[in-house]
């Protein structure tokens, strides 16, 4: 096989490309309505999609709004006003700006539309803690849940039961008709786990999220738990429920996901005489133990040939986590990767590339980072230990020394995570 690595590449780019707002937004715009539309969102996506909705959006027509995006994340628009502000531990810069969406949505009329474009990473930076709840106090829990390997899901479900704006608090919050389009980066799609869901119903409570906190072993500040408590004991409203006769005049829409995406680079590879063989969107669980599992697959392919005769590809989607034990650089995909290669070793012909749809892997800027079949014995003719490596939570070390980071720049989308193992 020629140019693996541009296999590798190509097969993440068509993946990008099928989660692209630019491309998938204007099929799912509505006609303008009798009065104002207001287009307010979050997410990593944000930006892109608020192009798309002005690019399409009829020139007579009116149009306003602001989104909040990640830092280095923004656009410069025209009708829409870009806000910046922090990720994956959220800031004064998406509270103020979260005050402003619930504020405006407030002031809408029954006329009106509200078009609200979510995408991940919305809920740190759709950030409008409770009253009683400090920034510094929802600063505190999240940088903790990071830290535990809880699941989004659950940390989500903490974020909605501390927020005035998500657990669909905002659709209830404007009489104008509601619009929500999701870019989804969760495993299962569901817009409730999106953004901490700002449109869509909760079925979680406050008990769920002070049992996350206990089993976690996160100690929350006093006001966190006090609040919690006190929704527990019933004496704070709990989320909004299905069945909410508000939700009646809500449309939420998932637009792109993780399948979508997969399926795009399998039709890639194939295209290329490489059978693609997809685990699913939805692969969970530590990202080294995961990297196990992959690793299994691809000697059973190399070595039996079976299910498949290689070249085979083996993709996969989802989001893992990482439990932090050491003090090194790295996101999810290279931590992922760096157990992969130790778990591939001595079996030549299999490279593999994993990254965040996002273009940021963990806090660094790489999207992710391709796995070469010398990989191991490079490193060690660099005097790396790739077993210590991993063990201080070092794959963004491991591979920017070995010259393998994939490094894409923001790129205004997130459907997670991206796997591909490539068994020649």
């Amino acid at each position: 096989m020629t140019n693996t690595r541009e296999v590798l590449l190509g097969s993440f780019r068509a993946a990008l490309a099928a989660a692209d707002p630019l491309q998938i937004v204007p099929a799912h715009l509505p006609p303008p309505p009798a009065g104002r539309t207001l287009v307010v969102g979050a997410g990593k996506a944000a930006a892109s999609m608020a192009a798309a909705v002005e690019a399409s959006w009829p020139a007579g027509s009116p149009l306003e709004g602001l989104v909040i995006t990640r830092y280095g994340h923004g656009l410069p628009l025209r009708r829409i006003r870009v806000i910046e502000a922090g990720h994956p531990v959220p800031d004064e810069a998406g509270e103020k700006a979260a005050a402003e969406i619930l504020a405006r949505a407030r002031a809408l009329s029954p006329d009106d539309l509200l078009l609200v474009l979510v995408s991940g990473g919305g809920s740190s930076l759709l950030s409008l803690p409770e009253e009683g709840i400090s920034m510094a106090d929802l600063k505190a829990v999240t940088r903790d849940l990071l830290a535990s390997g809880a699941p989004i899901q659950e940390m989500n479900t903490i974020r909605k039961h501390l927020s005035a704006i998500q657990g669909g608090r905002l659709a209830l919050a404007t009489r104008a008709r509601v619009l929500a389009l999701v870019i989804s980066d969760v495993t299962g799609d569901d817009p409730t786990h999106i953004a901490s869901g700002p449109c869509s119903p909760d079925p979680t409570t406050y008990a769920d999220a002070q049992d996350i906190l206990e089993r976690y072993g996160v100690a929350a500040p006093p006001a966190v738990a006090s609040h919690l408590a006190a929704g527990a004991a019933g004496g704070i409203p709990e989320t909004p429920k299905a069945g909410d006769q508000g939700f009646n005049r809500v449309d939420v829409r998932v637009i792109a996901t993780a399948h979508a995406s997969l399926m795009a680079a399998a039709a890639f590879v194939q295209a290329r005489g490489i059978t693609p063989m997809v685990l699913g969107d939805s692969v969970t669980g530590e990202s080294r133990e995961v990297a196990k599992v992959h690793a299994a697959i691809a000697r059973q392919l190399r070595t039996h040939a079976h299910p498949f005769r290689p070249p085979v590809a083996v993709i996969s989607g989802g989001e893992t986590t990482v439990t932090l034990r050491g003090k090194g650089k790295g996101g999810r995909c290279s931590e992922f990767l760096l157990s992969l290669a130790i778990e591939l070793a001595g079996l030549d012909h299999a490279w593999a590339l994993a990254a965040d749809t996002d273009g940021i892997d963990g806090a660094e800027s790489n999207a992710g980072a391709i796995v070469a079949p010398d990989a191991l014995a490079r490193a060690a003719a660099l005097g790396l230990d790739a077993k210590r490596m991993l063990a201080d939570n070092d794959g963004y070390g491991f591979f920017s020394a070995l010259g393998e980071l994939v490094v894409t720049g923001p790129t205004r989308t997130n459907v997670n995570d991206f796997r591909i193992v490539l068994v020649q």
